[in-house]
């Protein structure tokens, strides 16, 4: 007897006349034969990128700088620096996350015995360290002749006395061509901070740091570069001043460039993917945003190597409202990830996402991983500082359309930060303290995985293999349905976590 197929089939559901959100439907429960800790939520977030936890930080000032990139990346996931700042200030960020971890240092910062102490200082306090090698012109490539660490400077109080009567010249080198693991191998045996890489003529060609061993054995699931440096990306706009922010951007490394714009299908957006990449073939690009197939396919033609889809569901924007255009999130995702599927290009779910499930679901409809901004916010890796009200603790979160970060520079993504009268599509607001991202992005992607236990599959290919077969069922849900699938019947209860339940 043929078995009969409960639920519909994700091209039936979203083939429907309504616009559908995450909250509107469930994913059918699957055959369970093994565990969480079986799950891989590895994926492919652009044409050359793949990460090991599909969260990506929103480039929103409230949510990504250095702090939360490096976070981020450490766990597997990568943080996209906001634009909304200098052209200096944005590289800077960059290049603090590029500079974090590493194995081999190719371009370390290095000094001349003739500089002083308080260069040293100055690097400390804009990078965070102060192991530098010397070398006798104070360049890559000069003659090594010794190594500044904390311990050499410490009780000094003159900032003026040269480096060269401070630094330490008994070394512990080893010569280019040596392998990871060897080198690694004489970081431990040494227990020096350091380890200079020389050629035969005693110049300096490289840099390993032995934090670094440390953050490979803590981190593994590490989003790393072939050179071992962690990942970062940046969002950039259309307007032809910030041509020379995506020279700087590129030339410190920045691993995919997100073109900034509320609505992406724009010949701004279009002429602009195409000049990168026939400028800059090998640095991937995510267009966007974008909510249709034919959005989809515009930006996939002209070359974007993932797309960022989404217009109007975070929970600070006001754009379905304020311009009457947009789309509900889940059709946005499901539809445009329809269309990439056909040219293998990865799409990211940009907004509404406010718990584990939503995660699951944008996923599940055929996301490659989400962008959160909210759900981040609030975080000790976010910027800004903690305040408190009525007892309560907070950050400041606020969107890029508000009217504070038009101001501040953030309207250009709206084509509108050389307008005199502008219109607001974001507000301003306060999030609750949700802790450190190394606990709670975490408990995420574990409640993830055990969503993916319940649905059956192991992989997000294999989710998405179910989706597209119509093997993955799912269930549109009544009104009465949320409210009963959620806390109900109680005089009081306590959230888990914070923004997780």
């Amino acid at each position: 007897m043929e078995s009969v197929k409960n639920g519909l089939s994700a091209e039936t559901l979203f083939n429907s006349q309504d616009g559908l959100t995450y909250k509107d439907y469930l994913i059918l429960p699957g055959y369970i034969d093994f565990t969480p800790e079986d799950v891989s939520l590895e994926t492919k977030i652009s044409r050359n990128i793949t990460i090991k936890t599909p969260i990506l930080s929103s480039p929103m000032d409230t949510v990504t700088e250095h702090k939360m990139a490096i976070g981020l990346s450490l766990i597997g996931g990568l943080g996209i620096i906001h634009s909304n700042n200098s052209m200096d200030v944005q590289i800077n960020e960059v290049e603090r996350v590029k500079r974090y971890e590493n194995g081999f240092i190719t371009d370390p910062i290095v000094l001349s015995p003739d500089q002083t102490i308080r260069n040293v200082i100055e690097i400390k306090q804009k990078y965070g360290f102060s192991g530098i090698p010397i070398t006798e012109n104070g360049k890559i490539n000069g003659k090594l002749v010794g190594i500044v660490t904390n311990r050499d400077f410490d009780f000094e109080k003159d900032y003026n006395k040269k480096i060269d009567q401070i630094m330490s010249r008994d070394l512990v080198t080893a010569y280019e061509g040596i392998s990871l693991a060897d080198a690694n191998e004489i970081l431990k045996n040494s227990k020096k901070g350091k380890l200079p890489i020389i050629n035969k003529q005693g110049n300096l060609v490289s840099l390993m740091c032995r934090t670094d061993l440390k953050k490979n054995k803590d981190f593994p699931l590490a989003s790393k570069d072939e050179f071992k440096r962690l990942r970062v990306g940046a969002s950039v706009s259309t307007h032809p001043h910030d041509r020379a922010r995506i020279e700087g951007l590129i030339e410190k490394n920045c691993d995919l460039l997100v073109i900034d714009s509320a609505q992406g299908w724009s010949s701004f957006q279009i002429n602009l993917i195409k000049e990168l990449k026939q400028k800059y073939p090998e640095i991937d690009i995510m267009g966007g945003n974008v909510v249709t197939a034919d959005q989809a396919e515009a930006l996939i033609k002209a070359g974007a190597d993932s797309l960022r889809i989404g217009m109007g569901p975070g929970s600070i924007c006001i754009t379905q409202d304020t311009m009457a255009c947009g789309r509900a999130q889940a059709s946005a995702v499901y539809h445009t990830a329809l269309i990439a599927k056909k040219y293998n290009i990865p799409v990211i779910a940009d907004g509404g996402i406010t718990n584990i499930g939503d995660i699951t679901k944008a996923i599940a409809i055929g996301g490659s991983a989400v962008m959160v901004g909210s759900l981040l916010a609030g975080t000790t890796e976010a910027p800004g500082d903690y305040f408190y009200d009525n007892g309560i603790r907070l950050k400041s979160y606020r969107g890029m359309a508000s009217l504070e970060a038009m101001e501040a520079g953030g309207g250009k993504r709206y084509f509108s930060d050389d307008q005199k009268i502008k219109v607001a599509q974001g507000v301003s607001g306060t999030v609750m303290d949700k802790g450190t991202i190394f606990d709670f992005v975490p408990y995420l992607i574990q409640g993830v995985k055990h969503s993916f236990q319940d649905m059956g599959v192991r992989t997000i290919a294999q989710l998405h293999e179910q989706l597209y077969s119509g093997k993955l069922r799912f269930e549109k849900r009544s009104l009465a349905a949320q409210v009963q699938g959620g806390v109900h019947s109680l005089y009081s209860y306590k959230k888990p976590i914070i923004g997780a339940d």
